[in-house]
């Protein structure tokens, strides 16, 4: 056997020390094969190496939690008998690369990943996270991720309900691509990867077997940098009219009771799908290379245990169904070989043309795995209230505001995306939350992707906390009952003590809000080495959730709904401009602390607000996030056609307060009556309260000398997006 060369070791990503114990666990040396098996299966992407000490610390448990991470994704129990299985992962450096793709394939793998569960997914959404507009790459990585996400879940026939799109200088190197899926199952019918038991057939179905994505998972653990553009070979190629065979053919195998256990080919392909089943049910595998499906000629094993063609899945059966789950698969034309045999080995072993090309213990692809406690030098949160102009007309700040990348409307975006297909989706796009359906019933899901990672660079600590409590409120606006979380911590170089911190304070903020709120992790993705010739992206630690409206008649959303109806301000506006959208696009700064998160607050004010959703007394309500008070106003009142009078004239210093981004606020508009009680249940509660004005008009008026008209405004907000993408034509696909 040829020795391995230093070189062969560092292009598979591997340091000496990982070598040295991959020789040690084997008692030999590795053949090339088993280096690649090492390779992707120790690659940060598949083994969490530099995270997984950290997300022990996470809450996963809670009795409406039936299935917490460590599968393909989590499940929580909705009542009746229904489960929602949901996850978020990332495809960023596949949709840098190659957008149209790798957005698209993107779509595809979170969707297997929620269909192996026995769930057929709902809905969609994804978090997007764009470079300047100015930079010569935004426009045309822009279209293609748009069209590569509308393109596959569209054809899918799986709403994409909604998400969130941000732009900065950060990411212009490396853009984020997060997509989440919903999907809704029977508690009694949800299936596992545990491959328990020996003498059990392997499967493999769905498409075949090309070159595509070798070493997508090592590509995605490591750093960019000018040769990126040379890794489009990484990059896997998706077919959703395939997927869409292969979800129907899954969900009528999955009627029948021939599955022991099911697992998606996703990072690192047959490689991880087969070792992580085999781990999971404390077996062995043995796979039969030449029996898998090839696209192409002259294959080698390597090229196969690594491939990351899309559209494959790896089941395995109770001994004597093969013939039955051969049938249905066939008659969905999809590829279907029985490549294996669980054992009783502990081993996973791989042979091709009749030779062993690699036998290694399955516990050294999984628990053996290297675990690093990366050092990390903690710093102080940045704090402090900047300067700012004082004398700035508010009115025209606002129209400003509303015409900025981060800040302008999302249509041409969701626009490109069938949202209701389906028939169940209640909120569009474009609302606190969007709300699906759970099909013939009164119960709905209430659906959310959630982080401002400007609050998460100056302190990474409570920008974590703000993403989880911003999460929790979009979904109680809605008048959910927030009940689970899926996270995709994006994050930069963690071989750097300083990034290291962001990731370590980010899990731990996270943590702390989501055990103040009874708001569990049930699963979730770490993206790292988002970095691109040494310059990392902002701490972008998105957030994922799913809440329940128990009767989807007593919902509220956040468009104005009357004339003369009140507008009320549940809690405490102090001010804080550190790190807000006002600051950063009318005075030009990115300066001062993030805003902090008072727990207690955001769920003292938020179960009060949900409550009155929940009683019928409140049909229109927004939380207050990105922008602060003014900006919510003026996104109820262009949602509702309705304009505004705040009333607000005597504020010594009206910018603070009309632009602060303070935590744990929602408006609400409600008739007077109402209103007046409304005002009083606060005050009996202890709950800040504000009556700031009343609904009416065409305006946003401030006061006689500061009114903008909602024209004004609407031209403004639904401006952006079409210039940006209007000027002349791009490529979709490469």
């Amino acid at each position: 056997m040829t020795s391995i060369t230093q070189e062969q070791i560092r292009e598979h990503g591997l340091s000496d020390e990982e070598y040295a114990r991959i020789k040690k666990l084997l008692g030999r040396d590795a053949n090339l094969v088993e280096l690649g098996v090492f390779s992707v299966m120790w690659s940060e992407h598949c083994s969490y190496k530099s995270t997984r000490a950290h997300l022990k610390k996470l809450p996963t448990k809670a009795p409406w939690v039936i299935q917490g991470p460590g599968e393909n994704a989590g499940v929580i129990d909705i009542g009746d008998g229904d489960a929602c299985i949901f996850k978020m992962e990332s495809h960023n450096h596949p949709s840098f690369i190659e957008p149209y793709q790798g957005a698209a394939t993107g779509v595809g793998g979170i969707m297997r990943d929620v269909f192996t569960m026995g769930a057929r997914p709902i809905a969609m959404m994804n978090a997007l996270r764009f470079g300047e507009p100015e930079h010569p790459k935004t426009r045309h990585l822009v279209s293609g991720v748009v069209s590569g996400i509308g393109g596959y879940g569209n054809c899918m026939g799986v709403p994409t309900v909604g998400g969130e799109v941000n732009f900065h200088r950060s990411y212009n190197g490396n853009i984020l691509v997060n997509a989440m899926c919903v999907g809704l199952a029977r508690t009694d019918k949800i299936f596992f990867s545990a491959a328990k038991g020996a003498g059990n057939p392997v499967v493999y179905v769905g498409s075949k077997t090309g070159r595509d994505g070798i070493h997508g998972a090592t590509m995605a653990s490591a750093e960019f940098n000018e040769d990126s553009e040379e890794k489009r070979p990484t990059v896997q190629v998706g077919d959703p009219f395939t997927e869409k065979l292969l979800l129907e053919a899954c969900l009528e195998l999955m009627a029948t009771d021939a599955i022991i256990a099911i697992q998606d080919m996703g990072a690192a392909g047959l490689t991880s799908s087969s070792a992580e089943m085999a781990d999971k049910g404390g077996s062995g595998i043995e796979l039969d290379l030449d029996k898998v499906p090839q696209r192409e000629e002259n294959m080698t094993a390597y090229e196969m245990l690594l491939s990351e063609s899309q559209e494959r899945m790896l089941a395995v059966l109770k001994p004597g169904r093969e013939a039955e789950a051969e049938k249905i698969f066939r008659k969905w034309e999809l590829d279907f070989a029985v490549i294996g045999v669980t054992t009783d080995t502990h081993r996973f072993i791989a042979r091709h043309k009749g030779e062993i090309v690699a036998d290694i213990p399955v516990t050294s692809l999984s628990d053996a795995a290297p675990v690093y406690e990366r050092p990390f030098v903690k710093r102080a949160p940045v704090t402090g209230q900047p300067a700012y102009d004082k004398s700035k007309p508010v009115a025209q700040s606002l129209t400003k505001i509303l015409a900025t990348p981060d800040m302008a409307s999302r249509r041409w975006i969701w626009e490109q995306y069938d949202y209701s297909v389906m028939n169940d989706t209640v909120v569009a796009p474009g609302g606190d939350a969007a709300v699906v359906r759970v099909h013939g019933t009164k119960k709905a899901l209430a659906i959310t992707t959630d982080v401002s990672p400007r609050y998460c660079r100056p302190d990474p600590f409570e920008g974590g906390k703000q993403a989880v409590a911003e999460a929790w409120r979009n979904l109680t606006a809605v008048g959910a009952t927030p009940l689970a979380v899926t996270d995709n911590l994006n994050y930069g170089n963690p071989q750097k003590p300083e990034i290291m911190w962001e990731i370590v304070a980010g899990i731990e903020g996270i943590a702390e809000a989501c055990r103040a709120l009874d708001f569990p992790v049930i699963g979730g993705n770490c993206s790292l080495y988002n970095e691109t010739n040494g310059e990392g992206i902002l701490p972008t630690p998105a957030i994922g959730a799913v809440g329940l409206l128990k009767d989807v008649s007593k919902l509220a959303s956040i468009g104005f709904k009357r004339q003369g109806d009140v507008i009320i301000l549940i809690g405490e506006t102090k001010g804080h401009l550190g790190q807000s959208i006002y600051l950063r696009e009318i005075e030009g700064k990115e300066e001062g602390g993030a805003p902090p998160v008072d727990l207690a607050a955001e769920k003292k004010h938020g179960n009060f607000v949900r409550g009155l959703i929940e009683q019928g007394r409140v049909d229109t309500v927004h939380d207050l996030s990105d922008g602060g008070l003014l900006v919510a106003v003026a996104e109820m009142a262009l949602n509702g056609n309705i304009g505004a009078d705040i009333g607000q004239a005597s504020l010594p210093d009206a910018i603070p307060f009309f632009f602060g981004e303070d935590q744990a606020r929602y408006l609400i508009a409600a008739p007077f009556a109402e209103a007046e009680k409304i005002v009083a249940d606060a005050s009996a509660a202890h709950i800040p309260v504000t009556e700031l004005g009343k609904t009416g008009g065409d305006a946003i008026r401030i006061n006689d000398k500061d009114r903008v008209t909602l024209t004004k405004l609407r031209e403004a907000h639904e401006g952006w997006f079409p210039r940006f993408m209007g000027r002349e034509e791009i490529p979709l696909t490469n």
